[in-house]
C-alpha cells in the first residue's frame, strides 16, 4: 500500500477515533481525498507524491477542476477545501509537512443559505391526518390478531403507519438529527422523567424533553412491536424497529420522510430530516425561546451554529411591521398620503 494512503488512512484512523466524526462524516472525507489524489497523481501515487501534490498551485486546479468540468456548486467547493485543510493539518502535526497550502488558496463566495422550514399549518395538518394509527384504538385492533399479527398484511400495514407517525413525530417534536434517531434504543426514552436520551456528535449525550403526547406515543408504539415480534424486548435494543424487528436504516427514514410529507400539499419544498430539525428550531425562537436553550435542545458545539435561525424570525418580524407600522401602511408618510 502506497505511503500516500497510509496517510490517508491514518488520518481516518484520527478523525473517527479522536475526533469522533460520524461514519458518514468519515465517508465524505475519504472520498474527497481519494478525489484530489486522483486527480493530483493520475499516474499512481508512490512514496511523496501526495506532499509534493499538496501545494497551493495544484490545490487551485482542483478548485477549478471541480467548479468547471464537474459542476460542483460554491458551497460544496468549500467543503472539498476544509476537508483537504484538515488534511494538510494534520500532516504537519506529524511532521510531514511544513505549512498549510489551502489557506493561500481563494475559495468561491457563497451566498448565505436561509434554514427551510414547515410551517406550523403543514405539520399540525399531518398530525390531524395520522392521528389515529398513533392511538390506543389503532393499538387495540393491531393486538386484535394475535400471533398472526406478524403475517398479516393488514396487520403489518397499521404497524407500519404507525411506525411512519412516530418517525415524523420524533423528529419533528425533539429536533434530533437522523443518525440520533437511529441510535435510539428502548432505554434512551425515559418515560417516567419524559426526557430522551440522545447520543449526539463527538459522542456528546443530552436529554431532550418529551411532551406528554410523545411519551404516550412511544409507550403504545412499544407495545405493538411487542406485538408484532411476539415478544418483550430489551433495553440496550433499538427503539425503532421493522415489521421483522429489524433496527432502521438511514435510506427507511429518508423514504418515511418524503411518502409522509409528500402527502401533504401545502409541503412543496424539500422534504428530509434536517427540514425538520430547521422546523422545530424557527417554532421555538419565535415563540421566544433563548438562543442557548435551542442550542442545548439541538446538540450544538457552537452558538454560531444555532443564530443561523435567527433569520426566519427577522424575516416574520418584517412581516408583522410591514403590515402593522403605521408609517409602513402609508408609504413611509406620516397622515394621509393625499
Amino acid at each position: 500500500k502506497s505511503w500516500a494512503f497510509m496517510l490517508k488512512d491514518s488520518y481516518i484512523d484520527y478523525i473517527r477515533e479522536i475526533r469522533r466524526y460520524s461514519p458518514r462524516t468519515q465517508d465524505i472525507y475519504e472520498s474527497v481525498i481519494d478525489g484530489f489524489l486522483a486527480f493530483a497523481c493520475p499516474d499512481g501515487i508512490a512514496d511523496e507524491a501526495v506532499v509534493h501534490a499538496l501545494t497551493p498551485t495544484m490545490i487551485r486546479n482542483y478548485e477549478v477542476h471541480l467548479m468547471d468540468e464537474l459542476g460542483e456548486d460554491p458551497r460544496s467547493v468549500n467543503l472539498h477545501l476544509s476537508v483537504l485543510s484538515g488534511f494538510c493539518r494534520f500532516l504537519i502535526r506529524k511532521d510531514v509537512m511544513k505549512s498549510n497550502p489551502v489557506r493561500l488558496v481563494t475559495r468561491p463566495k457563497t451566498s448565505k443559505r436561509i434554514p427551510v422550514f414547515y410551517r406550523d399549518e403543514s405539520m399540525e395538518e399531518y398530525f390531524s391526518k395520522t392521528e389515529y394509527y398513533a392511538g390506543k384504538d389503532a393499538l387495540e385492533v393491531l393486538k386484535g390478531f394475535g400471533k398472526t399479527a406478524a403475517t398479516d398484511k393488514v396487520a403489518i400495514g397499521l404497524y407500519k403507519e404507525r411506525l411512519k407517525r412516530l418517525i415524523i413525530s420524533l423528529l419533528g417534536n425533539t429536533g434530533m438529527r437522523r443518525s440520533e434517531l437511529l441510535g435510539l434504543s428502548i432505554g434512551s426514552a425515559d418515560l417516567s422523567r419524559k426526557v430522551l436520551k440522545v447520543l449526539g456528535k463527538g459522542d456528546k449525550m443530552r436529554e431532550i424533553p418529551l411532551i406528554d403526547s410523545l411519551c404516550e406515543e412511544i409507550f403504545l408504539y412499544l407495545q405493538s412491536v411487542d406485538t408484532m415480534v411476539g415478544c418483550q424486548r430489551s433495553a440496550d435494543e433499538p427503539l425503532l424497529v421493522t415489521e421483522k424487528g429489524k433496527k432502521l436504516y438511514p435510506m427507511y427514514v429518508d423514504r418515511v420522510i418524503k411518502g409522509e410529507l409528500g402527502g401533504i400539499k401545502s409541503i412543496t419544498g424539500r422534504k428530509s430530516p434536517h427540514v425538520l430539525r430547521h422546523t422545530l428550531a424557527t417554532e421555538l425562537l419565535n415563540d421566544g425561546t433563548d438562543l442557548y436553550s435551542i442550542k442545548e435542545l439541538l446538540g450544538h458545539s457552537s452558538l454560531a451554529a444555532t443564530q443561523v435561525y435567527t433569520h426566519n424570525s427577522i424575516e416574520k418580524l418584517k412581516n408583522v411591521y410591514n403590515n402593522a407600522h403605521p408609517r409602513a401602511k402609508s408609504g413611509g408618510n406620516y397622515g394621509d398620503p393625499d
